[in-house]
């Protein structure tokens, strides 16, 4: 099974398609704020030094995150195929992501684009905010968080593009449609 990264702005439903697809294909599921959580939580040396900069309101660094990656993916069964849900976010974490893999003899396999307007992504993001009370999830913080997707993470899917991985799906008002082309894609790309 191939690789899958998802990818798409805030309220696109990558955590809801990656669990649909982990559902039907039996592929493990990497999401990098339960990875980071999870190694801090059990106190592992990478959880610990994680947390210095997560403490100090600092981003962790590009290499960190990479390798509490590497130590996720190497405990998968081998070929069961990975969907990296919030990772990688820019050109230089696609690229560390990359060769992380390719030093296993494995590759980021391909690119699911999940492209939804931002008026709906606003209500979805809304909604969430009051159906999960998610205090990350107002109209001022929202509209910050498309800010930064649309100028640091959104450029990403041109070097997917140029990597011959890049598969967009538009919303089209209905999760099972989207759901069945997303399947479709993955399906030929694994024949």
């Amino acid at each position: 099974m191939k690789n899958i990264i998802i990818f798409g702005a805030p309220g696109s439903g990558k955590g809801t398609y990656s669990d649909e697809i982990v559902a039907k294909y039996g592929m493990g599921h990497i999401s990098t704020g339960d990875v980071l959580r999870g190694e801090i939580k059990n106190g592992t040396e990478l959880g610990k030094i994680a947390k210095g900069y997560i403490d100090n309101g600092q981003l962790i660094p590009d290499e960190l995150m990479i390798d509490i990656l590497a130590k996720t993916y190497d405990a998968q069964t081998k070929g069961q195929g990975m969907i990296f849900d919030g990772f990688p976010r820019t050109i230089a974490q696609a690229e560390a992501l990359k060769k992380m893999l390719a030093d296993r003899k494995d590759d980021m396999g391909m690119m699911i684009e999940l492209v939804v307007d931002e008026e709906t992504l606003m209500a979805r993001l809304l909604n969430r905010a009051i159906e999960q009370g998610r205090a990350d999830d107002n109209e001022e913080t929202i509209k910050k968080r498309f800010d930064v997707y649309r100028n640091q993470t959104a450029p990403l899917a041109e070097w997917f593009e140029k990597e011959g991985l890049r598969h967009t799906f538009n919303w089209k008002g209905s999760k099972e449609q989207m759901l069945a082309e997303i399947f479709e894609a993955i399906d030929a790309a694994n024949k």
